[in-house]
């Protein structure tokens, strides 16, 4: 579905981004993966995700800093022949915590991660796309974004900042064969929430429609499918991928 496509994802050393990768590699695309794991954690995810026989290259980054998002650019111009075909921005964090006790530190680093890494990536890639006149962005937003979530101001503010540019990214690109879209993830089983009880995790199932936790694979067929060819004429839309917990 995506042979000889090249895509950049941040924050896809692990959890929901390596999966994406992943599902990526063995449907042919070539993969940068950009984050800011540790080395060794990000050359074992590059050999495991070589396997697949397309290309894959690790560069170390923040996405917090401007400079991130022109260096994978010009390792793109480089050595990728000046093509980035799919931009997937993951790379996230949380800080949870009531408001009442939320620091402006607390606040500033989920908007400079969450939200300003987008628009970093979103900005310096989409100048590559604009020049073949195609492409495709997907940006991470999440339910909390949409109806928010108790401790979780900063989240939710970032997540529903994600979904504002992601429908002005589209209205602007449109026109130059770029489309844009979000995910809207829901109750995940990923790191994030292997710190709950069964007790936690079965509660927090017993609100989602589907009776159970998603699973990075979810998103990951979810970001395969607005990646490729089949979703040619969807653009500007978050796709809430969470079993039912906000319907």
């Amino acid at each position: 579905m995506l042979k000889g496509k090249t895509a950049v994802i941040t924050g896809g050393v692990r959890g929901i981004g390596k999966k994406i990768a992943e599902t990526f590699c063995k449907n042919g695309a070539n993969v940068i993966l950009c984050d800011i794991s540790s080395q060794e954690a990000a050359d074992k995810t590059v050999q495991e995700l070589q396997q697949f026989g397309t290309r894959v290259l690790f560069i170390n980054g923040d996405v917090t800093d401007p400079e991130t998002a022109k260096n994978v650019a010009d390792v793109v111009k480089k050595d990728f022949d000046k093509t980035v075909d799919i931009l997937v921005n993951n790379a996230g964090i949380t800080k949870d915590k009531l408001m009442m006790r939320m620091s402006p530190e607390d606040f500033t680093k989920v908007i400079d991660v969450n939200l300003n890494g987008t628009f970093y990536m979103t900005k310096e890639l989409s100048a590559l796309m604009v020049k073949k006149k195609s492409g495709v962005i997907i940006s991470m937003a999440s339910v909390s974004g949409l109806n928010g979530n108790p401790a979780q101001v900063n989240y939710s503010a970032s997540k529903a900042g994600i979904v504002g540019m992601t429908l002005s990214v589209a209205k602007e690109l449109g026109r130059r064969g770029i489309r844009a879209n979000a995910i809207a993830p829901g109750f995940i089983d990923t790191d994030m929430t292997a710190a709950l009880t069964d007790e936690q995790k079965e509660a927090a199932a017993g609100n989602i429609t589907l009776g159970r936790m998603g699973t990075p694979q979810d998103i990951a067929n979810t970001a395969l499918f607005l990646a490729s060819d089949m979703s040619s004429y969807i653009t500007g839309q978050v796709i809430c991928v969470d079993g039912g917990i906000i319907m």
